[in-house]
């Protein structure tokens, strides 16, 4: 592990990033280009102190699953983030695994959607980005930790919370388009270790996801109209479109309203008045200047 070039590293790699790159807004008192450290822990769901650790060069030699929120969060290239693994003494993910690193293309095209909620899904279900409107739709992704940003998680496990409400048919149908999903990631990536974990958790941890393996049916997302209950706009109903991204094997899905309806209204309500609760904390000038 050689500490000191993965520290210079990531701190390069955190002041790239605008706050509005990983949906986040600037705020008044920004002293520092890029990300505070306290934002990378956030969308990490990793403690401050380790990444100040690792930016000093004194970490501890950060495990595989570390190393991917980190990449995840800094958003960096495959190139960039086989280079943070070697660095701190790791393997690159080799193929066959789950691919977990959105590409920049398609992130721009979330920051471009500022009037719709969107969010991107991993081939296992991860909420791997989001735009601010999708955080002020469904609750702030980078409060979770990493593992219960799973979609199956929630679902199946309780993992977080889902504000969306279905009929029982509706909830049958999607259950088990969300399981045959599963079952064809997991034929198409036998060896990510990550996918197996998540499977056996939910085989275990939920009798109706194992009904549903049982069944070694395949499935796929499907486009959809869904209801949302949001605490402080109440119910809404949105049409649901599902866009696959096939280099990265990836889903953006993006959330619209009939135009001139009661839910189109509240949109454009959470649009203009909704993301201020995304601000961030204003900081000491102390830590501020990281």
């Amino acid at each position: 592990m050689d500490r000191a070039e993965l520290a210079m590293v990531l701190r390069t790699a955190r002041s790239r990033i605008r706050p509005a790159d990983v949906g986040l807004t600037a705020g008044l008192r920004r002293q520092v280009p890029g990300l505070r450290r306290e934002e990378v822990a956030q969308l990490a769901g990793l403690s401050v102190d380790y990444i100040v650790r690792l930016e000093q060069g004194r970490g501890p030699k950060p495990s595989d699953q570390v190393l991917g929120a980190l990449v995840r969060a800094l958003r960096l290239s495959d190139a960039d983030r086989d280079l943070v693994f070697r660095l701190a003494g790791s393997e690159p993910p080799h193929a066959g695994c789950i691919p977990m690193l959105v590409r920049p293309s398609v992130l721009r095209l979330l920051d471009r959607v500022s009037d719709l909620p969107a969010i991107v899904l991993s081939a296992k279900s991860d909420v791997l980005a989001w735009n601010l409107l999708a955080a002020a739709l469904f609750g702030d992704f980078s409060q979770l930790p990493p593992a219960q940003r799973n979609l199956l998680r929630q679902r199946f496990l309780g993992a977080g919370a889902d504000r969306t409400i279905m009929t029982a048919q509706q909830s049958t149908v999607h259950a088990a388009d969300c399981v045959g999903c599963l079952r064809t990631a997991h034929a198409k990536y036998p060896q990510d270790a990550n996918l197996t974990q998540l499977i056996t958790e939910l085989r275990s941890g939920s009798a109706k996801f194992e009904e549903l393996w049982q069944t070694g049916r395949s499935g796929r997302l499907r486009s959809r109209t869904t209801t949302v209950t949001h605490p402080e706009l109440g119910t809404l109903t949105l049409d649901c479109d599902v866009l696959h991204e096939p280099e990265a094997d990836q889903t953006v899905i993006v959330y619209s309203a009939t135009p001139a309806t009661p839910t189109a209204s509240a949109l454009e309500l959470l649009r203009v008045t909704g993301l201020e609760q995304f601000r961030p904390t204003e900081h000491r000038p102390d830590t501020a200047k990281q």
